[in-house]
């Protein structure tokens, strides 16, 4: 399968990646898409909210996790054999013209939950495919050397997406209703386009003589490559077991946590913001640190003193020791997701990236979320205590089985 893009090679100078320009102009492009990612959930849940019940409004914002999970491996698929970046693209492309329709619709008339139902549906498509391919760019456009710093600046940007992106969208849908807020995630998604093009990316050697497969030939190559692979499998266990142990104590476990505490809305608020504190000082300490030694001891250890702290936070009493837990855990798991993703990125052989990433996200998005209900009914039953107690044994279970594995264990980050 010869790879497509042949655009000018990346620099490979010993520049840090936050001082390198062609890492700035992909983080600028991917920092415009997730701000516009935010506005668009936004606006999508207002308009959800006015046009119909809690219950419709609920339907509407879950039926894109649908497509979203079934066609993620594909997506990896379209990545490895267009180009991450050619996809990223069209995909982006792609939201701004339909967002901005949406935008224009609801300007002129009231299209009903239907639209924003097939909205969300084909929102899920093109998420099944951008997503592999945004995390399959980075090591084409900078030194493997730079990829921590690379995740780390990409946790950055997520997070100021985050902000920015629920600010301007509130402001605009109380500007202007979900029309105007429709409209900017639009412009913000087309703003991407130019700036990834400007990226330069390293293309991939041709082998002229490797012949054609078919899509699905390539699933089940990328599918065995990771299997036979000594650190990517045991990685993506712990992956999958570590993000199965913490979204739903957090996401979930922490509102009834805080009713059960009475620390009410605005303790869990501060809670959360403890926790995107701590994750943000990961983030920017290896944004500048760069390249951390032992990496898949680190991120082990990591892990196993994360699972502690989430198992913690059931037994706080008071808002504020919840917070500095809050903190503990943001910073613990921060670290450990980078370096899971730095070596997911250096251990993957270029060619195989979109379909690696692709199971990755899929476990990580795609099967962890369905702990949410889960967590809900388990609390009700045996209470928070436990429940915390038994996704951190899921958390620490994902470490130690990293650490039972010699290679994992001592994978190192290039220098």
């Amino acid at each position: 399968m010869p790879a497509v893009e042949t655009e000018a090679v990346a620099p490979t100078t010993g520049r840090p990646a936050y001082r390198d320009a062609n890492v700035l102009r992909w983080l600028s492009a991917y920092a415009a898409s997730a701000v516009g990612d935010t506005i668009y959930y936004l606006a999508l849940s207002w308009a959800a909210i006015r046009g119909g019940s809690p219950a419709q409004a609920a339907v509407v914002m879950a039926v894109s996790a649908v497509p979203r999970a079934l066609l993620m491996l594909g997506g990896g698929v379209l990545a490895d054999r267009l180009g991450p970046r050619r996809v990223v693209v069209v995909s982006d492309t792609a939201r701004s013209l339909i967002v901005l329709g949406v935008a224009a619709l609801l300007l002129v008339t009231s299209p009903g939950l239907w639209l924003l139902a097939v909205v969300a549906v084909v929102f899920g498509v093109l998420d099944a495919v951008f997503m592999p391919a945004v995390g399959a760019l980075p090591p084409r456009i900078a030194p493997p050397g730079q990829l921590a710093r690379i995740q780390g600046l990409r946790g950055l940007a997520s997070r100021l997406a985050t902000v920015a992106g629920a600010s301007l969208g509130g402001i605009a849908v109380a500007v202007g209703g979900p029309a105007v807020a429709f409209g900017a995630a639009g412009v913000l998604f087309a703003l991407s386009v130019p700036l990834l093009l400007a990226v330069r990316i390293t293309p991939l050697p041709t082998d002229a003589a490797r012949p054609k497969s078919t899509p699905r030939r390539d699933l089940t190559d990328g599918l065995g490559y990771i299997r036979r692979h000594p650190v990517l499998a045991p990685l993506l266990v712990v992956i999958a077991l570590g993000d199965l142990g913490f979204v739903g104590p957090l996401n979930v476990g922490l509102a009834l946590l805080a009713d059960e505490r009475g620390w009410g809305a605005s303790g869990m608020g501060l809670i959360l913001a403890g926790f995107g504190c701590g994750s943000g000082a990961a983030s920017l300490l290896l944004a500048v640190r760069g390249r951390m030694a032992r990496a898949g001891l680190v991120q082990a250890l990591a892990l196993i003193v994360g699972a502690g702290a989430v198992g913690a936070l059931a037994l706080m009493t008071q808002v504020a020791a919840a917070i500095g837990i809050a903190v503990a855990i943001g910073l613990l798991t921060g670290v450990s997701g980078a370096m899971c993703s730095a070596l997911l990125q250096t251990e993957t052989d270029p060619a195989y990236l979109g379909r690696v990433t692709s199971v990755s996200t899929l476990v990580s998005l795609g099967l962890a979320p369905l702990s949410f209900p889960l967590t809900g009914a388990a609390i009700g039953l045996w209470g928070t205590v436990p429940v915390f107690t038994a996704s951190a044994a899921v958390c620490a279970a994902g470490a130690v089985y990293g650490l039972c594995s010699p290679a994992l264990r001592r994978a190192e980050l290039p220098r």
